[in-house]
């Protein structure tokens, strides 16, 4: 027995030997590697977030490694035989480069080595300021030489370039594209931990303990240690679950003393950077199961119901009110009958359902992308809102009676069909159209699919759908309630056309929506767009013989002569989108800035097309009582508008468990963390906040 353990010590020693002579020999390579620019691997790009960075501010930059296919780079601690990424800088004077952070790595074992790798484009951010003493325009181009290893299953081979990012001293601006891609990377990198893990080495083995809530999705976890000499990295980690932590257990090796530094690894390429200090670890608890498809249950049907409860008090909210004319009218056409109310029921329901799945995939898929974008991101993008704009014009003018629309018509012939067409699609609409505001329940129910692993948070978007077509399911299915249905006859083509108020209304604010998000120049575009309509519009109803009495010309030509007179006018405007005044408008930066005032902070997030939100700045925020006692008591009210989608917003958002508006926010001086005041807001509750 003595033997075999003395040959196993041997065989553990010869491997470790092994493994660092390999990096001894990997750095030798590199020390005589030609400084020059040469082919690599990897290739490497030094890009700036802003090329115009403040005197006395900072900005980021990103290292961009993109390795050929079948290699790979590593993490800071590149594990048994590898290392990360070393960067001999020339910075200009009065800059500084700040250490490199590191996506979530992978882990790859080859030959019984455990090496923490990336083997797809992944980028290293660090920050770098500039002195408040560097005039403006000061060339501060950032040079250095990199230094990394680059390998595959077979070979390592370490690499070297001149990298380099043109800066000038400016403004700090920050264009769309850079902002949109430093937010990818920002994604992809660890989240810092509030609070610090334990460790303690037990005999033979290692034990962390990681302070995490019950409910977070753990997807095959893996604990990276940037700290070296603590455990044998191929070795097996278990992983159990003792109350509100994370018990790691891994066999040691080395003999590290003091703090440690190390990366949880959770689920979907998410991960958590955790500082250890040296303390006693909690009993081993629950084992966590191998099978990455767990999660908190209770997490699930309680954002499941809240989902479906929200979805049912949205037909209640006002960004609904024009979608029910719709209702009404499918209703109406039903006539009480019991098959055909049944069909309707049952196809607005799948309309509901599939629409609402559909865009929480799409959402989740952005997401996964690195995308800084939340519920209602299709109504942040003018060429989406443009074509509901033309769709709902449509309606407005079928309902109106300017010309057919089977599926909304009368159908005489497969009337079923017919129905069950209609009835989608109206769904459809009313998921697309309604979902984007957030009422009562519904904005934590779909704050609990940032934390949820895709498979989960899909079903809550299914359940805001089912929701939202609850009220019509049940009067399909319900005889009792169909029974109290008007029965048809001549008066549902009064109604029908009455119908068309609201439909108009709802493409009158999409226009209008579409106005803030564009520049001058293409609301003309609209204008000579609508137009055209217009001209078709009278044509159609010169040739039906309806302007044999020449007041029915009045509305048609009073129309031609705003939009044309408009029309010319925003042509005629310089082609930018006017901006919000600063001084009230939310970042991160202005937070901090008033939260330094020791006064009052309310903070409130909202965006053109949420019809809660400018409900709630109609009836509450900008009420003449608030506004008093909120100058009164000197309160800061900073406002982060999402109407065109904001990366950093949508980060506050999800830092507070949402991820869509309305979100109201109160800063109490001399606390740490706001209070979050409900999505109807009264004015007796803000002036109640303002008189603390």
């Amino acid at each position: 027995m003595d033997r075999a353990k003395d040959g196993f010590v041997t065989d553990r020693s010869a491997s470790a030997t092994v493994r660092a002579l390999l990096a001894l020999f990997a750095l030798v390579l590199l020390a005589f590697a030609p400084a020059r620019a040469q082919t690599t691997h990897i290739a490497p790009r030094l890009v700036a977030e802003s090329v115009v960075p403040s005197p006395g501010g900072a900005t980021t930059i990103a290292l961009a490694m993109t390795p050929e296919k079948s290699w790979h780079g590593y993490w800071s601690n590149g594990g048994d035989a590898g290392f990360g990424m070393q960067v001999e800088w020339n910075a200009p004077p009065g800059v500084t480069v700040g250490a490199f952070r590191y996506p979530v790595p992978e882990a790859l074992t080859l030959f019984g080595l455990m090496n923490h790798v990336y083997e797809h484009p992944y980028a290293l951010l660090a920050d770098v300021r500039v002195d408040k003493s560097a005039a403006p325009g000061t060339d501060l181009t950032l040079t250095g030489i990199a230094n990394w290893l680059a390998c595959t299953d077979k070979i390592c081979v370490p690499e070297k370039a001149v990298i380099s990012v043109a800066m000038k001293a400016g403004d700090g601006a920050i264009a769309a594209d850079a902002q949109r891609q430093f937010d990818a990377w920002r994604a992809r990198l660890p989240q810092p931990l509030d609070r610090a893990g334990a460790w303690e080495r037990r005999g033979a083995m290692v034990r962390f303990a990681v302070p995490l809530p019950e409910g977070t999705t753990l997807d095959v976890p893996h604990l990276f240690l940037e700290t070296q000499g603590v455990i044998d990295y191929p070795a097996p980690q278990s992983f159990s679950r003792n109350g509100d932590w994370i018990v790691v257990e891994a066999r040691a090796k080395g003999d590290a003393a003091g703090p440690i530094q190390g990366l949880l690894k959770l689920s979907d390429g998410r991960g958590l950077s955790v500082h250890f200090e040296p303390e006693a670890v909690p009993l081993a608890g629950e084992p966590i199961a191998a099978a990455s498809r767990s999660i908190d249950m209770a997490l699930f049907w309680t954002a499941l119901g809240g989902a479906i409860i929200g979805g049912l008090i949205l037909n209640l909210m006002p960004c609904v009110f024009p979608i029910l004319s719709l209702k009404a009218l499918s209703l109406a056409r039903s006539g009480g009958a019991a098959r055909e109310a049944k069909i309707e029921a049952l196809a607005y329901t799948a309309g509901a359902v599939v629409t609402a799945l559909l865009l929480g995939a799409a959402l989740l898929a952005l997401r996964a992308a690195g995308e800084q974008v939340g519920w209602a991101f299709q109504l942040q993008h003018p060429v989406s809102v443009f074509l509901l704009m033309l769709l709902a014009i449509a309606i407005t003018l079928n309902l109106a009676g300017v010309y057919e629309l089977p599926s909304f018509g009368a159908g005489q012939r497969l009337a079923s069909q017919n129905g069950a067409a209609g009835g989608f699609w109206t769904g459809a609409l009313a998921a697309f159209v309604a979902t984007p505001c957030s009422g009562p329940l519904l904005g934590a129910a779909l704050g609990a699919t940032l934390v949820l692993p895709a498979w989960a948070a899909l079903p809550i978007f299914g359940g805001l759908g089912l929701g939202l077509a609850l009220p019509f399911l049940a009067v399909g299915f319900i005889p009792s309630l169909r029974s109290r249905l008007p029965k048809p006859g001549p008066w549902m083509a009064t109604f029908r056309k009455w119908m068309a108020l609201p439909m108009g209304l709802t493409a009158l604010g999409l226009y209008w929506l579409l106005r803030q998000q564009t520049t001058p120049a293409m609301h003309g575009w609209m204008d000579v767009g609508i137009l055209v309509i217009i001209l078709a519009v009278m044509i159609r109803a010169w040739r039906r013989g309806e302007f044999a009495r020449k007041t029915a010309l009045i509305p048609y030509v009073a129309l031609f002569y705003l939009l044309g007179t408009n029309a010319v006018d925003q042509f005629a405007k310089p082609g930018r989108v006017a901006a919000a005044e600063n001084h009230s408008t939310f970042s991160p930066a202005a937070l901090a800035e008033a939260r330094k005032t020791g006064k009052p902070v309310f903070v409130y997030f909202t965006a053109d097309w949420c019809l809660s939100c400018k409900a709630n700045e109609a009836g509450a925020i900008n009420r003449e009582a608030v506004q008093g006692a909120f100058d009164k008591a000197g309160v800061v009210t900073l406002v982060g508008d999402w109407t065109n989608g904001d990366p950093a917003i949508t980060r506050a958002l999800a830092e507070h468990g949402r991820n869509s508006v309305p979100l109201y926010l109160w800063y109490a001086p001399g606390k740490a963390e706001p209070e979050i005041l409900p999505q109807i807001l009264t004015p007796g509750l803000l002036t109640d906040r303002a008189g603390r």
